[in-house]
């Protein structure tokens, strides 16, 4: 019976009903091949039209496609990317490798980057994963990620294109509220897609037309059925660059627009079991998007919900409604900032306390807070360690502490001022003591060091996608040049990023700008990495964008604010017990 009534509400799912979409034209929500879709109904295959506004009556109106100038290049129709986001016969890209010579390499990314873009209704709506002609095994690299589209999308915006991104940023929203079901169970409104794609169908009655639709992917289709809880994290963090560098402000003043970053807000600000203010996700949510044994409170996800809190704070609109949810972000931006500052927080000096801690302390003015026990301090921490740095480790949870180093959660706590301007430094100050084995051949390790032996068979099921030193596993991805780039440039040491950029440059282009380098020292390509992958072209494009025009950084900067800095210093200074009612507070945060 319960079978046959999870059929049935499947079944139910497969309504179609029509919204008005931001592009003028009556959108529906179908479904394909068992995914949930929204359409762009009842244009000509030939036929395009622009990027909407709204006139002062709330009636929606498309602009003509010339608005879209940046796209005037390009061949919609014959060499390179149709509606349905599939590549078309007749490509440029080997005539662009064949100019590889003569071109500069930044001329040969800009044109690999816009034969990535995809169109939707006629106007383009995003890049997709990979444009590599070599692969026979398409899975989704064909598809917009949210993530992956970020440093497209701070390319274009500093590049002064601005359409793409607001039109990328507009259809995700639409896409948030699409019910979303895995074995007859629903995950939270405000959820935003891993991914979607473009799909041109024939339009039912008219052989002669075509509809395109949007099929996201929230998890149901990916590989290990995860939720990507870092979409929406990158979607707000994308909106505030977009009004900060365009100057545009009418997108983030939307009534749909100010409602999605609440959803996705009260999805992440929801109470739940956790005694800690840092998100508590699964394995594989976030870049890292299959078992490395991230569960739990991940780094890379607490920097991005940090850095997303303070984004929404500017963003949202004073009103009655909004009071109760501002005061929630503000109380858990504070918890969560000397949560991570105070526990996650590892040097010398801090090593070797937690190499002399007692342990089963019971008090509420224990130093071993978390129970952490000195023997899971690993062998190569000690000698990696340098006397001059220091680094916010992978993850902690109770009795666990994961030492590894993650990239991208460093450099975005860096970026987003979760660590503070000395934790920055010293984070900084190992990356540079650690050149060799961070950097290498090819800048960024994505985490080090790699797990190997029975480690790896145990933390990763024997994957064989994630083996030692590849990969995820300690595989270096040159698309995280560009979060290095933005970290130097906040931290003022724009010298770092610029070494960094001209050791890619040495052979990026020349091996055809994979996805991710094997080896310690990322001497091999990776051994399934994609070619022509989007995020290694735009990373590099954003590090040498902003290298050029170092303000430009500011529209991905958070800074720190005075009452965020008298909250922090009257917590380090609280005694333990007096923690648990605040009184020395004049306003109360929840820790």
């Amino acid at each position: 019976m319960q079978l046959l009534n999870c059929s049935r509400m499947l079944r139910n799912c497969r309504r179609v009903y029509s919204i008005q979409g931001i592009d003028g034209v009556s959108h529906g929500k179908t479904k394909i091949s068992g995914l949930e879709s929204v359409s762009c109904k009842g244009h000509q295959a030939e036929s395009v039209s622009g990027i909407t506004a709204e006139d002062g009556h709330g009636t929606i109106i498309a602009p003509k496609i010339k608005e879209f100038e940046m796209v005037e290049p390009m061949k919609h129709e014959k060499g390179g990317f149709a509606s349905n986001g599939k590549f078309a016969a007749g490509g440029t890209i080997n005539d662009t490798l064949g100019k590889a010579s003569v071109d500069s390499i930044e001329d040969e990314a800009w044109n690999l980057l816009r034969e990535s873009i995809v169109f939707y209704c006629g106007n383009p709506i995003g890049t997709i994963a990979a444009n590599d002609p070599s692969s026979s095994s398409i899975l989704n690299y064909d598809q917009v990620f949210i993530r992956d589209f970020i440093p497209s999308g701070i390319a274009f915006l500093l590049k002064g294109e601005y359409d793409i991104v607001r039109s990328f940023i507009l259809h995700t929203l639409q896409l948030q509220s699409w019910e979303k079901t895995m074995d007859c169970h629903s995950p939270g409104q405000g959820l935003m897609p891993a991914s979607f794609k473009v799909r041109t169908v024939p339009l039912d009655g008219d052989e002669s037309a075509t509809e395109d639709v949007l099929d996201p992917d929230f998890g149901e289709a990916a590989i290990g059925r995860v939720a990507p809880v870092d979409s929406g994290l990158w979607w707000i963090i994308l909106l505030r660059a977009y009004g900060k560098c365009s100057g545009d402000l009418s997108v983030q003043e939307r009534f749909d627009v100010q409602t999605g970053i609440k959803m996705i807000l009260k999805l992440c600000l929801a109470d739940g079991f956790d005694m800690f203010p840092t998100l508590l996700v699964t394995d594989g949510s976030c870049m890292i998007d299959r078992r490395m044994g991230i569960h739990g409170h991940p780094l890379e996800i607490q920097a991005l919900f940090y850095s997303a809190l303070l984004c929404a704070r500017e963003m949202l609109a004073p009103e009655d409604g909004s009071s109760d949810l501002i005061r929630a972000l503000n109380n858990r931006v504070v918890a969560l900032s000397f949560h991570i500052r105070e526990y996650y927080w590892i040097d010398m000096r801090k090593l070797n306390e937690i190499y002399r801690y007692k342990t089963e302390e019971y008090s509420y003015d224990a130093v071993n807070k978390f129970n952490i026990y000195p023997d899971q301090i690993p062998p190569w921490l000690v000698e990696w360690m340098p006397s001059k740095g220091g680094y916010l480790i992978g993850n902690l949870q109770p009795a666990h502490m994961d030492f590894r180093f993650f990239s991208l959660g460093n450099l975005w706590s860096v970026v987003s001022s979760l660590a503070t301007m000395d934790q920055s430094h010293a984070i900084l100050d190992l990356i540079e003591a650690k050149w060799s084995e961070l950097v290498a051949d090819m800048p960024f390790k994505i985490c080090y060091p790699a797990f190997e032996g029975q480690e790896w068979r145990i933390t990763t099921g024997s994957d064989p996608k994630n083996t030692p030193w590849s990969y995820h596993n300690g595989g270096s991805w040159p698309t995280l040049l560009w979060q290095l780039t933005v970290a130097c440039i906040k931290m003022n040491r724009p010298e770092i990023a610029e070494k960094a950029v001209k050791i890619a440059e040495k052979r990026i282009s020349r091996d055809k700008w994979p996805e991710y380098y094997d080896t310690k020292q990322a001497r091999f390509i990776g051994k399934q990495a994609r070619l022509f992958q989007t995020w290694s072209i735009a990373g590099y494009l954003v590090s040498k964008l902003l290298l050029a025009n170092p303000d430009a950084a500011n529209i991905l900067v958070n800074r720190e604010d005075s009452d965020l800095v008298s909250a922090f210093s009257s917590m380090l200074s609280a005694n333990p017990r007096r923690k648990r009612d605040w009184k020395g507070l004049k306003q109360k945060f929840i820790v």
